[in-house]
């Protein structure tokens, strides 16, 4: 299933995930430094990174939730994405209290700080397993057709170009590249609810 908000052919959301991940991770790796030298310029570092992080995640979970609405109810993705995009919520909940507890004094913040950063850390784990699981598993924001030699993104063919139709007996053509992932027959025997797909 493809995403619907794209740039330069690729999905927004995983574009932009990797910035409050980054940022809110190394804050919390910032705030442990500081637990163990005493240091107090990790923490004020720490702090900006904090509110740079949650700027991010809000940008990114928008482009999330856009994606959600379009994959299919009653499938296992849905749930996962809802899954997924509410416990991002709780993350970034979490880091908006790191970041308020802290506004006061960035260079030394209260114990509930550092635990609402930890707490979202951890959080955050999960989530982005499910995200992984959504897309390497469930295959949501993966371009139809999508192969190991598709064409660039950036040129006019589709992902699934080089994979083509049927030939004049009637037998369905398939890709004629050299198959490189292990077991890649498709098992699945339920309905095939992402568009242009077939389960033969």
């Amino acid at each position: 299933m493809e995403s619907k908000v794209k740039f330069l052919g690729h999905p927004v959301h995983p574009m932009l995930i990797v910035f409050p991940l980054g940022l809110l991770a190394t804050a919390v790796l910032f705030d442990i430094i500081y637990l163990m030298s005493d240091n107090p310029q990790w923490t004020v570092v720490a702090y900006y990174m904090v509110g740079a992080g949650v700027i991010g995640g809000l940008a990114a979970a928008a482009f999330g939730w856009l994606d959600w609405f379009v994959i299919p109810g009653g499938t296992r993705a849905k749930r996962i994405g809802l899954w997924h995009g509410l416990g991002n919520v709780a993350v970034l909940a979490l880091f908006i209290l790191s970041w308020v507890l802290r506004r006061d004094t960035p260079s030394l913040p209260p114990t509930g700080a550092i635990v609402a950063g930890l707490a979202g850390v951890v959080l955050a784990l999960v989530t982005a397993w499910m995200g992984g699981e959504l897309v390497n598993r469930l295959g949501v924001g993966v371009a139809a057709g999508a192969h190991l030699d598709s064409p660039s993104s950036l040129s006019e063919l589709p992902a699934g170009a080089g994979l083509g139709g049927v030939a004049a007996s009637g037998t369905p053509l398939r890709y004629a590249g050299t198959e490189r992932r292990s077991g890649a027959t498709s098992y699945y025997a339920g309905i095939e609810r992402r568009s242009g797909l077939r389960t033969s």
